[in-house]
Parts: C-alpha cells; sequence; structure tokens
C-alpha cells in the first residue's frame, strides 16, 4: 500500500472555450502503491482528471506533480519520456494496430522504449492468459482477449503509475472478473493504480474510491 505520495494534484481547474469547467479546484494526494477509484456520473470530469495525470491534456490552472516532476513544466521531449517510462494506458476502446498481431503490440510500447525483447512480449501476453494467441491480430481477439493484450502492453516496460479509464466497459462478467483478477495482481506487486469507473464492483476493489460531482471532488472513501 501507501509509503509515501506518488501524485499530488494541487488546485487543478480545467476550462474549454474558456468557459466550460471540466473540473474545479481539485485537490488529491495518491500514494505510492494504492488502488484509487475516479466515480461519478457522465460529465463529471473523471476522464479529463485520468487524461491530465497522464499528460495527454494539460490543466488550465493548478499542479500535478508525479514522481517529485512538475508535469506541467515537462517540455514535449520530456513529457513523451514520462508517459513512456512512467505511466501505463489502458483504455475502455483498446487501441490496438489492427495490422499488427498480438505479440507486435505488445512490443510496439517496448519500441518506443527503444527496446523491443520478444521473449519479454512473449511473456507479458503468457501471464494475461494469451500464451495461445500471440500471432492472433486484433479482429481474431474477443473484446476480453484484446483489453489482457492491452495490459499486457501497459506493463511490458514495468510503469510505476497504472491508469485505466473505464477498462471494463465493453467487457461481459466473465472477462470483466478476468480482468480485475489482473489489476488486483498489480495491486499486488506494488503499482500505483488509478481507474476511472462507473462500476461499483471494480470500484469497491479500490483502496480508496473518489467522487466526482459537476467537476469537483463530492466525497472521499
Amino acid at each position: 500500500m501507501s509509503n509515501g505520495t506518488l501524485i499530488d494534484i494541487k488546485g487543478v481547474s480545467k476550462f474549454y472555450n474558456g468557459k466550460v469547467c471540466a473540473l474545479d479546484k481539485i485537490n488529491l494526494a495518491i500514494g505510492k502503491g494504492e488502488w484509487v477509484s475516479i466515480m461519478g456520473p457522465s460529465g463529471s470530469g473523471k476522464t479529463t482528471l485520468l487524461n491530465i495525470i497522464s499528460c495527454l491534456d494539460r490543466p488550465s490552472a493548478g499542479l500535478v506533480i508525479v514522481g517529485g516532476a512538475d508535469i506541467g513544466r515537462l517540455d514535449h521531449t520530456e513529457l513523451t519520456r514520462f508517459r513512456r517510462e512512467t505511466v501505463g494506458l489502458i483504455f475502455q476502446q483498446f487501441h490496438l494496430v489492427p495490422y499488427l498481431d498480438a505479440l507486435e503490440n505488445v512490443m510496439l510500447a517496448q519500441y518506443f522504449h527503444s527496446i523491443a525483447d520478444e521473449e519479454e512480449a512473449r511473456q507479458a501476453l503468457e501471464r494475461v492468459g494469451l500464451g495461445d494467441r500471440l500471432r492472433h491480430m486484433p479482429s481474431q481477439l474477443s473484446g476480453g482477449e484484446q483489453q489482457r493484450a492491452c495490459i499486457a502492453r501497459a506493463l511490458i516496460n514495468q510503469p510505476k503509475l497504472v491508469l485505466a479509464d473505464e477498462p471494463t466497459g465493453n467487457l461481459d462478467q466473465k472477462n470483466e472478473e478476468l480482468v480485475m483478477e489482473l489489476f488486483q495482481a498489480m495491486h499486488r506487486e506494488g503499482h500505483t493504480i488509478v481507474i476511472v469507473t462507473h462500476d461499483p464492483d471494480v470500484g469497491k476493489l479500490a483502496d480508496r474510491r473518489v467522487y466526482l460531482e459537476h467537476g469537483s471532488i463530492r466525497s472521499i472513501e
């Protein structure tokens, strides 16, 4: 569990077109090795917050400190390195490259890290139960298999921080359980996990649940 702060969000606000307020003065600290679920109704700012933590978006105001670095001050090259070395991203829509097989999709993450180790990629896929699907294209994989391939890709560079946006949103119950077992294993290994979810069964697996409403933190449980 937590032994020091990995993420420190201080007074973060996000406005679109100068008017629409997606986040309003968010303050939140997340410990190393902690699992936090971000919950709330559609339009509450969950994905916006996740995108800011992952450097896919920038806050309009406030600071986001990750691992001691003020990520708002990083230039393009530093941001690219930060995402590559610190963050593993898992999305609801998978984002697998359709013309690459499962093994190549996982190796692609290593390629951006300037290393490509086929054996490591193979082991990552075996770990998520896809050892017999290495050469299958995304179109030949079920939704659950595609999501597990995404988890293998996210973990291949051993990120400190795993960020997931509705990772079970497109899955049936059986595959949801398989995927969440993988998240529980990541948690036991010490990864810091932040998951955006509307699913209370997923949310309750976390150490803390942060509820957003109209861009503000309503409560933390």
